[in-house]
């Protein structure tokens, strides 16, 4: 089971990619976890030039169309998601890529309310499947953990380990139902 995790941050020390890193370390027997690291060699977005299939989009779009399952993590900006996580989400609203795909919402911080909020009404807009199991927010704003110390944080790797495991068992139903 292939699982492809997207970071809405490009900060080199980012909570919300430190997140999905130890995620990555996490994954349970049967599936891999594979981090996007290209959000931001995207254009902007531009329906201008969206027929032209700029290769970083048609890149980001097989990998999500390739995935299992999502698992997405934004920081918030400004009352909202950042920039760069709604430069990619804006390219592939006029494909079918997200369509009855499993999604976790992951948040590293418990004042990122906003954030998530627009990023479940924009996923849901788009047709995923937004698992509310595996969707979790694990309070690690200003803790100063690394991705090795939060996998192995028992109460923080017990609860991502969880939401994996909602995560792959979503996307077994989703096999089951056709989907």
């Amino acid at each position: 089971m292939k699982l492809l995790a997207i970071s809405g941050s490009l900060r080199a020390a980012s909570h919300n990619s430190a997140l999905l890193r130890a995620m990555a370390r996490l994954a349970p027997a049967g599936a891999s976890v594979e981090l996007c690291r290209s959000l931001g060699d995207l254009p902007l977005f531009n329906p201008d030039i969206e027929t032209s299939d700029p290769p970083p989009v048609a890149a980001l779009r097989a990998q999500i169309i390739g995935a299992d399952a999502l698992l997405i993590a934004s920081p918030e900006y400004a009352h909202g998601i950042t920039g760069v996580m709604k430069n990619a989400l804006d390219w592939m609203v006029g494909c079918e890529a997200f369509v009855f795909k499993p999604v976790a919402l992951l948040n590293a911080s418990p004042r990122a309310v906003h954030a998530q909020a627009s990023l479940r009404e924009i996923v849901t807009m788009m047709s995923a499947q937004i698992v509310e199991q595996a969707s979790v927010t694990v309070p690690i704003l200003g803790s100063g953990l690394s991705e090795e110390q939060i996998a192995a944080d028992p109460e923080i790797s017990a609860a991502l380990r969880a939401a994996l495991a909602a995560l792959c068992a979503a996307v077994t139903a989703g096999r089951a139902a056709g989907l």
